[in-house]
């Protein structure tokens, strides 16, 4: 059962929203505003409780004025009168921060409650705004719920809720488009691109030298494409990543994205073409009754340690492919090298698993199918990237260490010790 505090609290709140959403229009207008204190990011810090303590009591002020009229006015429909100040509380970025709150007396002389100040006090939806909300909610629910479920709660329009969703999106892939990285000490980069429609989205993942995963950033373009390779690469750069430092580039085994990387980083790039894309290349080109053992037999070779045993196995089936397919066994003979890349810097079993195909970038953009699932008609390139950027967001939240982070250093030594023999051989040849 209710106590009285709790039954008076509620009948304050359910005012301001009837205040919001029939009799002021003013509130209406504000209430948006308040809304995008929960969108802006976590952790924005003094910023974000200056401005949300700021929004906050505008709107509480013109529920004091809707109330009890304007200060030194007769107001005929006036329901309270201004009792003083009082010191208080409002939830912004989770955290309480002191506010003045205006005292209301009924004519009764009894204290008037505002709704406004009941709502701000609470960490629950208000301050969760609309972004994560939509984010959250979009696994288990529609969009169209998710609308609904802000517009009976705030009053505030499905319209306003829609738009404020659109500002929001684009303003958290504004901030993941301009990271800085030049803090960034990454081990391995992965390039992948999915695709939205008859649009391809490029994105590119970093992963630490400490096992670590972080969406760099993504690109639109029609194809996978040199140009649109090459541009995303460009914005890394120019937001602080250095590619002169030996990497591992994780490529789903296009052409295009092998020249770009190494049109950026030239010999400190280390190009490992994604197993996974080569063993279905090769498969698809073979008759159904021999794609099984075409399969195993890749399978086999590359699961073995030593470069050169995979090598081997690799030619001896590319010898049968010869007989049996030719299509298949140039397709197996193209980019070979590229995809033993692991091997020949005899990276340990656990991590050389996690870095012999794109599987890490594929797991996020499944994150991404499931937060666009409930898109029925994709418009234009700023919706697309919207969406797609909001869901690796939410993919980064959830991400973890990759399996094997703990033999990074190993990798790191490898590709130093094969980077100073290359410049070495360069001497020589020089001399």
């Amino acid at each position: 059962m209710k106590r009285q505090y709790q039954i008076e609290q509620q009948r304050a709140v359910q005012q301001f929203r009837r205040i919001a959403t029939e009799q002021n229009p003013n509130i209406q207008m504000i209430l948006p505003l308040a809304d995008i204190v929960g969108m802006l990011q976590q952790g924005v810090g003094n910023l974000l409780r200056e401005t949300g303590l700021a929004l906050m009591q505008t709107v509480m002020e013109e529920e004091v004025r809707h109330l009890a009229g304007e200060r030194h006015q007769q107001h005929e429909g006036r329901r309270a009168h201004r009792w003083g100040k009082e010191d208080g509380y409002c939830v912004v970025d989770g955290q309480k921060v002191p506010i003045q709150k205006t005292r209301l007396r009924t004519k009764d002389k009894r204290e008037q409650r505002l709704g406004s100040y009941e709502l701000f006090q609470r960490s629950g939806p208000l301050q969760a705004g609309v972004w994560d909300k939509m984010m959250r909610g979009l696994s288990t629910r529609n969009y169209g719920a998710v609308v609904k479920d802000f517009h009976n709660a705030y009053g505030v329009e499905k319209s306003a809720v829609s738009e404020n969703f659109i500002e929001a999106s684009r303003e958290k892939v504004k901030q993941l488009m301009e990271r800085p990285l030049g803090e960034l000490r990454l081990c391995a980069v992965l390039i992948d691109g999915t695709p939205f429609k008859d649009r391809q989205m490029i994105a590119a993942l970093g992963i630490g030298c400490d096992g670590t995963k972080t969406v760099l950033g993504i690109r639109e373009g029609a194809t996978e494409n040199t140009a649109v390779v090459s541009s995303l690469l460009s914005e890394l750069v120019e937001r602080g990543l250095d590619f002169s430092t030996p990497r591992l580039y994780v490529l789903d085994g296009g052409k295009a994205l092998a020249a770009a990387v190494r049109k950026h980083a030239g010999e400190a790039a280390f190009i490992q073409r994604c197993q996974v894309h080569k063993k279905r290349n090769v498969v698809d080109h073979v008759p159904d009754e021999h794609k099984a053992d075409v399969k195993r037999k890749l399978q086999n070779a590359y699961a073995m340690a030593e470069y050169a045993d995979a090598k081997r196995a690799l030619e001896r089936l590319h010898r049968e492919l010869m007989d049996l397919n030719p299509s298949a066994a140039r397709s197996l003979e193209e980019g070979m090298e590229e995809t033993l890349t692991v091997h020949k810097l005899r990276v340990p079993d656990q991590l050389r698993r996690t870095l012999c195909c794109t599987n890490v970038i594929e797991s996020a953009f499944s994150i991404v199918e499931t937060v666009c699932r409930n898109v029925k008609r994709w418009r234009d390139g700023d919706h697309i990237e919207r969406w797609v950027g909001s869901g690796l967001l939410v993919a980064e939240r959830q991400f973890r260490k990759v399996i094997g982070h703990r033999q990074i250093p190993l990798l790191l030594s490898s590709m130093a010790t094969a980077v100073s023999k290359k410049s070495l051989a360069k001497g020589a040849a020089a001399a």
